[in-house]
């Protein structure tokens, strides 16, 4: 049996049966395959019944406890059918960021002792960061009937034997440099992916980490890194760059350095104040959490057994208030961190939108004020000055294709100037295939002329993730049947986004292959 569209009720019932045919050939009861699985025997009874959703990894998972392959799996694009032009509504609960758990997976490699981190989005972006550490001997395990992940790395870690290919769908692999420093004196790495955003240049991490005695050259598709532990840094490291991947790397960095590490110009977002209060937890002493210098004293030696919750993402917020825009709907989005929406909704007050909020509560891990935040649905007018973003505490840049959508919803013409990256303002012209009036003024800047008409298109999903998920909440509004196909970029930083946007009423169909 091939994967595809396994998603349906009735692929999830024959799958379950399969695996309660090939339990009982075996001569195995229910609760003898649950504890094969570390999990419960009514998970088990749920399978078999095909109420419970399964993944890949616990689908090979069940194969190999069976000794029997239930399913082939092949390489077939995923793509949506989008039935547009109703409204949403009910509530939703933000999850937790994306950002913040790929920082956490690399940080947990500064830890010898067990991590376990609460929450975390099972993502393809996560998936890709589990392959990889698994690769180099660190055990990873999905606790049972939860999204919590146990980290326990190895004594030594084999490099040598690192899944290049896991490795170069990601980004996040440069933010090994800062733990890997630690354990060992020279090491490669393959170049970074993700996204298609244009060159993004890897020379502010070399930067920020040379102080510490790392020098990295760049040959034949790998970062060839060398260490030289008698190099400590004798000064405050200033950043040339005050990225939020870049300000990460040189913190894990400084988590093993036993001294005192004074960090300028760094990044005080919203991942890296997630990664400031792991590393806390871990024993590390930091200071200026929140601001753009942090105080960084540092331990040789870390073994502790830990466990984190990440904070909620607030660019699944934003996308989510951005859904609620576009299909002109009330709806209440659960779990906002408010301090990093702020600017955000001051932006949109100013074109008109109107909402309410709670009272703030704490995240789970005890410091990020959360509110919940109803949308009320009503006319927009354009921006009379450009959006743009900046470094927290301004407008977030993954947040700023949002307002491409949301001003092709207000009466007048805007700005989006996205000065960051180099292509990503390009790929925001692909609303114009679903109605939107994008006029593209140089690789950065576009005109937004709105209101617009929505209209179903078919679409192939654009390379990068946040204009990806803008073209699909344009198509919840469009009359019709749309397709966006091959998504699987927007997997990569969103778990089960179209299943949950049909839990707010959007008829959203997942389908596999060239149909």
């Amino acid at each position: 049996m091939s994967y595809s569209r396994l998603v349906t009720p009735d692929y999830l019932n024959r799958i379950g049966s399969l695996i309660r045919d090939a339990r009982r050939h075996k001569g195995m009861t229910q609760n003898d395959l649950a504890e094969l699985l570390g999990t419960s025997q009514g998970a088990v009874g749920r399978i078999e019944q095909g109420k419970q959703n399964l993944s890949l990894e616990m689908i090979a998972r069940i194969g190999e406890a069976l000794d029997r392959e239930l399913v082939t799996v092949t390489n077939t694009p995923q793509h949506l059918r989008i039935t547009g032009g109703t409204q949403l509504s009910g509530s939703i609960d933000v999850k937790t960021s994306k950002n913040a758990a790929v920082a956490l997976l690399c940080a947990a490699l500064l830890n010898k002792g067990r991590t376990t981190l609460r929450s975390i989005a099972r993502i393809e972006e996560v998936n890709r960061i589990i392959e990889v550490l698994t690769s180099i001997g660190v055990q990873t395990r999905w606790l049972p009937d939860s999204n919590d992940l146990e980290i326990v790395p190895p004594a030594e870690l084999d490099l040598a034997s690192i899944d290049i290919e896991a490795a170069r769908r990601t980004r996040t692999v440069i933010m090994f440099l800062g733990p890997l420093m630690h354990e060992l004196e020279s090491f490669r790495l393959p170049y970074a992916g993700g996204c298609d955003l244009g060159t993004r240049t890897v020379e502010p991490h070399m930067t920020g980490l040379k102080p510490f005695g790392l020098a990295v050259e760049a040959t034949q598709g790998f970062y060839e890194a060398a260490v030289n532990p008698t190099i400590t840094p004798g000064k405050p490291i200033i950043l040339t760059e005050r990225g939020d991947t870049v300000t990460e790397n040189v913190l894990m960095a400084a988590a093993r350095h036993p001294g005192t590490t004074v960090i300028r110009n760094a990044s005080p977002n919203y991942m890296v104040q997630d990664l400031c209060f792991f590393l806390q937890e871990l024993g590390v002493e930091i200071d200026g959490i929140g601001t753009t210098t942090l105080t960084v004293t540092g331990l040789e030696s870390i073994d502790t057994d830990v466990e984190y919750s990440p904070s909620e993402d607030p660019i699944e917020a934003m996308s989510l208030l951005a859904a609620a825009v576009v299909t002109k709907s009330e709806i209440t989005i659960k779990r906002v961190p408010i301090e990093f929406m702020e600017i955000e909704l001051a932006t949109l007050e100013g074109m008109g939108m109107q909402y309410s909020v709670t009272e703030e509560y704490p995240s789970a891990n005890g410091r990020t004020r959360l509110v919940d935040l109803t949308t009320v649905p009503g006319p927009l007018k354009a921006s009379i000055d450009k959006i743009h973003p900046m470094p927290f505490p301004g407008l977030n840049i993954d947040n700023l294709p949002f307002f491409a959508l949301i001003a092709a919803c207000a009466e007048g013409t805007t700005m989006i100037h996205d000065w960051v990256y180099e292509n990503r303002a390009i790929y925001l012209t692909e609303l114009t295939r679903v109605g939107g009036r994008v006029q593209l003024l140089d690789p950065h800047r576009v005109l937004v002329e709105g209101p617009t008409r929505w209209r179903a298109a078919e679409v192939v999903c654009p390379p990068a993730l946040r204009p990806a998920v803008v073209i699909l909440l344009a198509m919840l509004a469009a009359p019709g049947k749309s397709m966006l196909r091959n998504i699987y970029v927007i997997n990569r930083g969103y778990e089960d986004l179209a299943e949950r946007l049909n839990s707010l009423g959007a008829s959203i169909e997942t389908f596999y292959g060239n149909d």
